[in-house]
């Protein structure tokens, strides 16, 4: 299934759907697979709300979000009702009753070998859940308040038939609920949602401000108020409209090791110890679907819907560091492990101070071991480009910035230690003033009726040439 899906996603191919998954028993199961849904940057537009030319707005919206202006007057309230209506979507509804809550199997009946979880790599450690929205609360909240909950997408793999091992990253919202459990040894609620909508799952993927909810957020996406139920066996609000629910407790101290995976740097990750969690309830609808995907070097659907975040974070980068022009994360530096800037330089220095800033602004930024700036002559996103700047604007000894022993993803092997290590940041604009002491080249550049002229004139003859 995954070399099927990897090859429909290389192809830019549609959603697929396996009507009759084989699962490890050789039976096929009667729940089908859906995968590939964010297999193209129009549909991840899509599970947003908006189309791809209105990713900019959106981008806007969550900038925004982050630092509001206070209204000036009516007129500018009135200018601002879109965003307004979106917030007023987003308090939750409540309901008694869900289809997700059609099918209930609780205790010894709730059994995850009925699912049709894959196993993706040769060489992966058993099945694993790719695509859940886990809901968690810190100790001390109510159920019902959504401001206090978090909705991660972490991986989780199958133990065994009731048992899951939940990796959360220490950073993460879901090991910081986790953590206020623990101090008290009491265990955690945790509501693992499978085939959440698209609004949900990619809210709960974006890198939302603090005090915003992703439960609520979806809601603002989809322009309707989230319909929220009561889990069964745990102390949660769940997804009234989802397609499967896994209810249960997460322990204070029990782990187990997980692992190994393929993961998206395109290596096994090792295994180590995550928190387990002991299920105490299924639900699911009268016939739901099992939402699946695969982690491996790009291109996979994570990549993808990096390159659209990617669009979203730069109102929010731009608030913080307004002489950025443009900024791109390759996909195939894992989608964050390096990043091109294009900059309006201004004075000497000023790369270097954006390089800083963007470390040190956002959480995710601090894993992106090498920056590139580039003036804003150059498309950050032309290979080209960066090619030829590197060459004719960088000196190695005056131009490269070193860093030591800062945080990084513990899945870098190329790091000495685990978890931290070093950082390089390469100035590749022009340099002006007390950067140097010689006079910098001028760029070549046509006149602009001429290249206009000689577009238009070979456009013309090239069907009359059979080219």
């Amino acid at each position: 299934m995954t070399a099927v899906h990897r090859a429909v996603l290389e192809a830019g191919g549609p959603v697929l759907q396996f009507s009759r998954p084989v699962l490890d028993s050789g039976l096929a199961s009667e729940i089908p697979v859906i995968v590939n849904l964010f297999g193209t940057a129009e549909r991840v537009a899509a599970g947003l709300g908006v189309s791809l030319d209105r990713l900019d707005e959106l981008g806007a919206f969550l900038a925004a979000l982050r630092s509001p202006a206070p209204p000036e007057g009516l007129r500018d309230a009135l200018s601002r009702w879109p965003m307004l209506k979106a917030a007023l979507a987003t308090r939750p509804k409540m309901v008694k009753t869900a289809p997700v809550q059609a099918v209930v199997r609780e205790g010894a009946v709730a059994d995850l070998s009925k699912l049709p979880v894959q196993t993706h790599w040769p060489r992966d450690a058993g099945p694993l859940i790719t695509w859940p929205v886990v809901i968690t609360r810190p100790h001390g909240s109510s159920p019902q308040d959504l401001s206090c909950c978090n909705a991660g997408v972490y991986r989780a793999q199958v133990l065994d038939r009731s048992r899951l091992i939940m990796r959360w990253l220490p950073h993460r919202g879901g090991a910081a609920h986790h953590r206020s459990w623990v101090s008290r040894g009491a265990k955690m609620p945790v509501a693992v949602v499978l085939g959440a909508d698209p609004a949900t799952l990619l809210s709960a993927a974006l890198p939302l401000p603090e005090t915003v909810s992703e439960l609520t957020f979806a809601g603002a996406l989809g322009g309707a108020r989230p319909r929220m139920v009561p889990c069964k066996s745990v102390p949660l609000m769940v997804p009234a409209d989802a397609e499967i629910v896994l209810e249960g407790w997460v322990s204070p101290d029990e782990t187990a090791p997980e692992g190994p995976f393929g993961d998206h740097t395109g290596y096994y990750n090792p295994a180590e110890p995550f928190p387990v969690m002991q299920m105490s309830a299924v639900t699911h609808r009268e016939n739901p679907l099992y939402l699946s995907t695969y982690t491996g070097r790009p291109p996979d659907e994570p990549a993808i819907i990096g390159e659209v975040f990617n669009r979203l974070a730069l109102p929010t980068v731009q608030a913080q560091i307004p002489e950025i022009r443009d900024l791109w994360l390759p996909p195939a530096a894992c989608s964050y492990r390096v990043a091109v800037v294009s900059i309006e330089k201004r004075y000497p220095g000023q790369a270097r101070r954006v390089m800083m800033a963007l470390w040190g602004m956002l959480p995710q930024f601090s894993y992106t071991k090498m920056i590139v700036a580039v003036d804003a002559d150059a498309d950050p996103r032309n290979w080209d480009d960066i090619a030829w700047v590197l060459a004719t604007r960088m000196d190695p000894s005056r131009d490269v910035m070193i860093l030591e022993n800062t945080p990084m993803d513990y899945l870098d092997f190329a790091s000495p230690q685990p978890g931290l290590a070093g950082k390089i940041g390469i100035d590749a604009t022009t340099k002006i003033g007390s950067e140097t002491t010689r006079e910098w080249g001028r760029v070549m550049r046509g006149v602009a009726e001429d290249q206009a002229f000689a577009a238009d004139l070979v456009a013309r003859l090239m069907p009359e040439l059979g080219a």
